[in-house]
């Protein structure tokens, strides 16, 4: 069994997360602080240490984030628990040092970022953004007719925990739901079609809805490129969570203009964050939020997460399996 010594907890803290955690390894010293993208932003947390260089060092494991380029200076580490699903950045060879483990939080941000989609679905479908628009005008008009998720095809791009859970919602109001993923035939009950990522351009003008939950690799990027955005159904609706790269801003930004689409929403973007004067800010069909749906800004994600790494923790510290290992070949976890 390896022997843990030092942790380092880089997540938002309050005092029951800390009892949790140090119940799984009594024996060690836990230091807390904040990754430096965490510092200040509006999270809970008992309090605010700044990260060293020292800290770093000393850790055995990490529980958090912390910046690629800080790993090589981590001697010690035997185990990074990522507070994030995506872990695309540290599976680039070199970046972990040898024989350290990687794990992810997948399966944490299921059920906030998949009512995320399904609030999103619904402003768009209603027009509830271009309604609040005119709110500060006083403008008391209609502005058209709406569309209905029940008898619509949704395609899920990326049937993971947060797909998977967002298509159980499309289902239970009603739509016809076309699933995606890298490999696998068992089709879930609340998938109507399953493929695989080589019939998306088959499927793709099929779908009045299409949610991309997709991680950062070489296959997602531009995924939704121009030709595949202007392959859409007219008045079709792109939502996007995952990476910001995977859509062509550029193209989506003038398929919305023309008309071509009904709308879309992104709550990522590339570049991140999105600099003041670019064109998505003032394109009137697109619902846009600062990367807040996975975030801890539902509670109940940090707990989720907290519980996930006392179970790894647990898990690493009495030598069993850990839950979502990351294959750095593939930079999903490991099935």
């Amino acid at each position: 069994m390896p022997k843990v010594s030092n942790i380092l907890v880089t997540v938002p803290t309050e005092l029951h997360h800390r009892q949790l955690l140090e119940s799984c390894a009594p024996d060690a010293k836990f230091t807390y602080c904040l990754a430096k993208n965490l510092a200040d932003k509006k999270v809970r947390c008992a309090d605010v240490v700044e990260m060293t260089d020292e800290m770093i060092k000393q850790a055995d494991v990490v529980l958090g984030v912390i910046g690629v380029d800080k790993l090589k200076i981590a001697e010690n580490l035997k185990l990074l628990q990522l507070s994030m699903a995506g872990s695309d950045a540290y599976v680039a060879p070199g970046v972990m040092p040898e024989g350290a483990l990687l794990a992810n939080a997948t399966g944490s941000y299921g059920l906030a970022i998949s009512e995320y989609l399904m609030a999103s679905l619904l402003t768009i479908s209603k027009r509830l953004h271009q309604y609040r628009d005119r709110q500060p005008k006083g403008t008391w008009e209609i502005i058209g007719e709406v569309k209905p998720v029940y008898g619509s095809t949704v395609l899920v791009v990326g049937l993971g925990d947060i797909g998977g859970e967002f298509a159980k919602r499309a289902k239970a109001m009603g739509a016809y739901v076309i699933g995606v993923r890298r490999k696998g035939t068992d089709k879930p009950d609340y998938v109507d079609e399953l493929y695989h990522n080589e019939d998306l351009d088959s499927l793709i003008p099929r779908a009045d809805t299409i949610a991309l939950c997709l991680p950062n690799t070489p296959a997602t990027k531009n995924i939704m490129n121009r030709d595949r955005i202007y392959a859409m159904k007219q008045d079709a609706i792109l939502l996007n969570i995952g990476r910001g790269n995977a859509v062509d801003g550029e193209a989506l930004c003038d398929a919305l203009d023309e008309g071509r689409l009904w709308g879309a929403g992104l709550d990522v973007t590339d570049p991140e964050p999105l600099p003041v004067g670019h064109r998505m800010w003032n394109t009137e069909k697109l619902l846009l939020t600062p990367h807040v749906s996975g975030f801890f800004t539902l509670p109940e994600t940090h707990e989720r997460i907290i519980r996930l790494m006392a179970d790894n923790l647990t898990a690493f510290i009495e030598g069993k399996p850990l839950k979502n290992i990351v294959d750095p070949e593939t930079g999903y976890r490991s099935l």
